[in-house]
């Protein structure tokens, strides 16, 4: 128990005031571990809960002791229900693509985010893919336009799920990714090879 609590308060509390009388977090974890024993129960719950009011705090706090088994595919749901809300939201922009630039690059965000706390490169796959899916929802026209950069960064974000799927997942998972990745690449290719990183894309992905 009070190590788990030293793991948490090592990683997220590098400044805090509270009964502990002292206003830095020292390194020294004999010394915190001492001061730790110090409180009481109810103290402690009140410092993580108080911890766990921010975003990264409650996602280390959720997978590494609240639910083990299941706190990162709840954080992959959390994701994808703030991304249908990004999608949601309105972007100024002087055309279509810079519209969709800016909503991207917020996906994008939230994705990183994501990966933060959840190590599961399976759910980080399939985060990008869902990002990727609502981009090719769009109408084949708001591809091949011409320095707007939504296709270079619909490429990015492409050759980084390629990565995941092929370099940092188990083989057989390829076949859950595969039909969807080759869709994807035949339609940036046919729109937007002159952009070097979708030319530098491989043509599909074979298993």
């Amino acid at each position: 128990m009070i190590r788990d609590i030293l793991t948490f308060f090592s990683k997220l509390m590098p400044i805090f005031v509270c009964k502990i009388k002292i206003h830095s977090m020292p390194r020294d974890k004999a010394i915190l571990k001492e001061q730790v024993n110090e409180l009481s129960k109810k103290e402690l719950v009140d410092i993580v809960l108080k911890l766990a009011g921010k975003r990264y705090n409650y996602e280390f706090l959720l997978v590494n002791f609240l639910d083990k088994d299941g706190g990162e595919q709840t954080l992959y749901e959390e994701a994808r229900e703030d991304i249908d809300k990004l999608n949601a939201k309105e972007y100024k922009g002087r055309t279509i693509q810079h519209q969709l630039v800016k909503k991207l690059n917020a996906c994008t965000k939230r994705i990183i985010e994501f990966t933060v706390e959840t190590k599961s490169k399976k759910l980080q796959a399939d985060l990008v893919l869902y990002v990727l899916e609502n981009q090719f929802n769009q109408p084949a026209k708001v591809f091949g336009a011409r320095f707007s950069g939504y296709d270079y960064k619909v490429g990015l974000l492409l050759k980084k799920l390629i990565s995941l799927v092929t370099k940092r997942l188990h083989p057989d998972y390829l076949i859950d990714y595969q039909d969807k990745i080759n869709e994807f690449l035949t339609r940036l290719h046919h729109t937007s090879d002159r952009i070097n990183t979708i030319y530098d894309l491989p043509k599909e992905i074979e298993s």
